[in-house]
């Protein structure tokens, strides 16, 4: 015989964190921070798993008292981490700051804040390296991974939450994406990854009625690459706005400036977002000559601006005769 919710008593749930407890989680050190984002992410999917047996169930019997106890409590597990991390983050200025970016909650701020050591990023270099996102490292088989993956995972998060904000054109970094999806867009229709889809036909097995290979036998990226490219892009010109805004934090001067500005000729730097949340960063921006400026993707290069400002049919031009 089945025993329903009338026939027990669901035990009490998980109380919430006390006041003293989430004042006490913005001294968590950086290991803490990292096991509790990570335990966040399991909590966050046995939540679901734990919804979805809930709704399963209660569409044939009423559910058993302790799969709705389950639920229930994973879902306020899982309210309590992210408050324990919004009192981390919120705690370190840089976690501030990251926080006052649409698309970036306070996991993933602590996420940052945990994972990236910025005494070890004396360039942004260092942290797109660290997440994955250079791709001129490679991982050859046998060697220890040269990135951290709950790193290049969270950064993975991060761009699917701006392209999520892309229709709202108070974000900058939606804005940044868009721009940056429709150039490459360009690029890729005007023939300029046509050696990297060759590449991908010869080491990759392709159904012949799939979608991305008509693309790359058109010398073409599919779609999904496109818009990888432009999510990475985006992400890669936050961490350089974060590596800005926490070297200044940390050193009270700003980062040495990016190498296309410093070496290649390029003039334009888009401003972080929300500067004035550190006191005499705008200043020191100002100061530098840096310009704060965004008219298209084209311009912003404060990562690089691969076109040169050119449209992407002399560019492709440029690339052919070089």
């Amino acid at each position: 015989m089945t025993t329903t919710i009338s026939a027990l008593t669901i035990p009490d749930p998980i109380q919430v964190l006390t006041r003293d407890l989430k004042a006490a989680a913005a001294t968590l050190t950086a290991t803490e921070a990292r096991y509790l984002v990570d335990y966040y992410y399991t909590m966050q999917e046995n939540r679901k798993r734990a919804d979805n047996q809930v709704r399963a169930l209660g569409e044939a019997v009423e559910p058993h008292s302790i799969i709705l106890w389950i639920a229930t409590n994973t879902d306020i597990l899982e309210r309590n981490i992210r408050s324990a991390l919004l009192a981390y983050s919120a705690h370190n200025p840089v976690g501030a700051w990251s926080m006052s970016i649409r698309g970036i909650g306070p996991v993933i701020a602590a996420g940052l804040l945990a994972h990236i050591d910025i005494e070890k990023a004396p360039t942004v270099g260092h942290i797109w390296r660290f997440a994955g996102l250079d791709p001129t490292v490679k991982w050859a088989k046998g060697q220890k991974r040269p990135w951290n993956a709950q790193l290049k995972t969270l950064c993975w998060k991060i761009g699917e939450s701006f392209v999520k904000q892309s229709g709202n054109m108070d974000s900058l970094y939606s804005r940044v994406y868009k721009e940056r999806k429709q150039l490459e867009t360009e690029l890729n229709e005007a023939g300029a990854f046509k050696d990297q889809a060759a590449i991908s036909l010869q080491t990759r097995n392709f159904s012949r009625d799939t979608v991305a290979r008509k693309y790359y036998e058109e010398g073409k990226l599919p779609p999904a690459r496109i818009h990888l490219r432009a999510q990475r892009y985006t992400v890669k010109l936050f961490l350089a706005h974060l590596h800005c805004v926490w070297y200044y934090v940390e050193y009270n001067r700003l980062p040495p400036k990016p190498y296309v500005l410093e070496h290649l000729g390029h003039a334009h730097f888009i401003f972080p977002p929300n500067v004035d949340l550190v006191p005499g960063l705008r200043e020191a921006l100002a100061s530098q000559g840096t310009k704060a400026k965004f008219k298209d993707a084209k311009e912003i290069s404060g990562i690089y601006d691969i076109t040169g400002g050119l449209d992407a049919s002399e560019y492709v031009n440029r690339m052919r005769d070089a």
